[in-house]
């Protein structure tokens, strides 16, 4: 059996603290981000940017969740919670109208198990002007509300649920916020 030479000793130790580099990266990041809470204060004094050139201002008390929040150039999606309610705004590209994106939105509550559309759709808007179609739905244990707003090839679908008692306390405030809705169009356009 021979010797371990000094350069051989010095490449193990090496490729040994390497490898713990690695681990502590897969192992540590993760539970570290895990550690960390979902959800984080927002400003409620001023308008928050959802994506795609259209901002809100956040009902007071609101809260974000980071995991299901993402704001891109020509997209977003944004997730308030205030308590057990959530508050989630969408914008999307869309080649369409207003009625086309209603029927689309109720199509994806409805396309989830137990939720269904309940009365009828009522015309809403913005304090910037924006024209929108509101609704009610219900689920197992929840209800909701959901709004569709279309602006410049964009769909901007605003969906609300909690539990009754719940929601019947925050809707008034969740209805200020989502009259807060701006579309702003990028110069150019």
């Amino acid at each position: 059996m021979g010797w371990v030479t000094r350069r051989q000793l010095t490449n193990l130790l090496g490729a040994l603290s390497l490898v713990a580099a690695l681990a502590g990266l897969a192992f540590g990041l993760p539970a570290f981000d895990r550690a960390l809470p979902a959800d984080r204060p927002v400003p409620t004094d001023r308008p928050y940017v959802i994506g795609g050139g259209v901002t809100v201002v956040p009902p007071p008390g609101a809260r974000i969740d980071v995991t299901e929040t993402r704001p891109t150039e020509e997209a977003g999606t944004v997730l308030f919670r205030l308590g057990p309610v959530r508050y989630l705004i969408t914008v999307r590209p869309f080649d369409g109208d207003l009625s086309a994106a209603a029927i689309r939105l109720r199509q994806r509550i409805t396309g989830t198990p137990g939720y269904q559309v309940t009365g009828t759709e009522l015309t809403v808007a913005t304090g910037t002007g924006l024209a929108g179609l509101q609704g009610g739905y219900t689920a197992p244990g929840r209800g909701g509300r959901y709004a569709v707003f279309v602006a410049d090839g964009r769909t901007i679908e605003v969906t609300v649920s909690g539990a009754d008692l719940d929601l019947g306390r925050i809707l008034p405030a969740i209805d200020a916020s989502t009259r807060t809705l701006r579309y702003v169009p990028r110069a150019g356009q």
